[in-house]
């Protein structure tokens, strides 16, 4: 089977990346090796950014992008992603994702490491409402292939050129190969690696394994951003609490009940997330840390978080009112695939998009909600 483009992966990148390319008369395959919406952007809560308001700037955006990666990051691909921020929200907006909006103006949020508030959301489900929107899209488009519960054993290469890939598809017992122009791998992270992670159990890093196996670069994978606020029970991760219920105004307590961060940081809650990870390992060493609303308005806090609301309710507590036991968990790969800000790798005809990439655009340490964007 021959396609313009096979693309590898399922979430925000690779589905992006099929529409554009299907809307410019392209022919494309989409390879993913569980169902279409079983990848990281269906768990994304928090939201994505974008440089919106009047009070905000790409200079600020670039400056808290950098802050939070240690400057390890790349300044022009900062710059680039900041850019062409507003241009990629209004993009999902036209493919008809519902962020929250005042009379046609859009709400923003604020979350860790962000000057200003400059974040688009949907309740605290941004990213399965932004994959709904472009899964429905991709099955629309009549020049996509999707091809479900199918796995990318190895990339094909030729004269040091992509080709295509080796895949095995569902309740078959032997590999086939799908031939390509291009190629490119969106195929997320490797949270699977941790004992305790956010990721889906999708996030085993298959695609850069891949990708390293046919000799691309492989650039900052030592630097795995941990959340800060996974909901623990029992010693064990359950899931994500997303960072805006800190940008909303949230406390972190220890088990004394006292609000700790001052300790550790001028921004308190508010500051990136590798550091209220580091602090909150050091406040459990002397036993539980808790997430606290109690302060807030109840029902403000249960409308603007109905997902955590509900799944919290089935643990019997109150997001607006309980202490939530919190813990740090592996998140986010901030390194990845080697490209340039065309997203091509070291070999020639393979392209790398989201997670899997390196960019350059993180750094040591991901500024909240500039994954979505990036990808």
């Amino acid at each position: 089977m021959n396609y313009d483009v096979i693309i590898i992966g399922s979430g925000i990148a690779g589905l992006s990346s099929a529409i554009t390319l299907a809307q410019a008369g392209r022919k494309i395959a989409i390879v993913t090796k569980k169902l279409i919406s079983s990848g990281s952007t269906n768990h994304a809560q928090g939201g994505i950014v974008g440089v919106l308001s009047q009070i905000d700037s790409v200079e600020e955006h670039v400056k808290d992008t950098m802050i939070a990666g240690s400057f390890h990051n790349n300044e022009n691909a900062v710059t680039f992603m900041s850019k062409n921020s507003r241009k990629a929200v209004e993009w999902l907006l036209e493919c008809g994702v519902p962020f929250a909006n005042n009379d046609g103006k859009l709400e923003l949020t604020r979350e860790g490491g962000h000057s200003k508030r400059r974040i688009a959301y949907v309740g605290d489900y941004t990213g399965k409402a932004i994959e709904q929107t472009l899964v429905k899209k991709c099955k629309r488009e009549k020049n996509i292939s999707i091809f479900e519960n199918t796995f990318a054993l190895e990339l094909l290469i030729n004269n040091s050129r992509c080709t295509g890939v080796q895949v095995v598809f569902s309740k078959a017992d032997k590999s086939d190969e799908l031939f390509s122009n291009a190629v490119i791998i969106a195929t997320g992270g490797a949270g699977q690696v941790y004992s305790r992670t956010t990721n889906p159990k999708v996030s085993t890093g298959d695609g850069i394994a891949m990708a390293c196996r046919a000799g691309a670069k492989i650039s900052d994978m030592e630097f795995i951003q941990f959340h800060p606020t996974a909901f623990t029970k029992n010693g064990k991760t359950k899931f994500l609490l997303s960072e805006a219920l800190r940008g909303e105004g949230a406390y972190l307590r220890n088990k004394k009940g006292e609000r700790f961060m001052t300790k550790y940081d001028e921004r308190m809650e508010l500051a990136p997330r590798d550091v209220v990870a580091r602090a909150i390992y050091e406040e459990e060493k002397n036993g539980p840390v808790y997430l606290d609303m109690s302060h807030l308005d109840a029902k403000e806090v249960h409308t603007r978080f109905p997902t955590l609301t509900a799944r919290l309710s089935k643990y019997d507590l109150d997001l607006a009112r309980d202490l939530i036991e919190v813990s740090p968990a592996a998140h986010y790969l901030c390194g990845g695939i080697k490209v340039d800000l065309n997203g091509e790798s070291s070999i020639s005809n393979l392209f790398v998009f989201g997670e899997s990439a390196c960019t350059g655009v993180h750094g040591a340490n991901r500024l909240a909600s500039n994954s979505l964007l990036e990808a």
